[in-house]
């Protein structure tokens, strides 16, 4: 894997701030990564020291071996969802207002 892409994936993730969210297809396309996957590849090898709580799936939900930790976690935040989907509308990061 591409050490530069890695590391800008890791560098965005730990720009998302506290209280916000971002999807792995959102990661992606900052970091210029061919495919969300990637995102989540990265996070699940090299992922423990950045908010990785803080990237959901594309439709607003964590992913399922993760969902009740990453929900407690962004709850603490103040990050709510309804159920297990957390709505991007009102959560959703935006990289330009930071």
């Amino acid at each position: 894997m591409d050490e530069q892409l890695h590391e800008r994936v890791r560098e965005l993730i730990a720009s998302v701030p506290a209280g916000t969210v971002a999807t792995y297809g959102d990661i992606a396309a900052l970091a210029g990564a061919p495919s969300p996957r990637l995102v989540g590849r990265i996070l699940s090898e090299d992922g423990q020291d950045v908010p990785w709580h803080r990237i959901l799936r594309a439709n607003g939900t964590p992913a399922p071996h993760l969902a009740r930790e990453q929900l407690e976690l962004l709850r603490a935040e103040g990050v709510l969802a309804d159920g297990e989907k957390v709505n991007l509308r009102t959560y959703r990061w935006d990289p330009k207002a930071s």
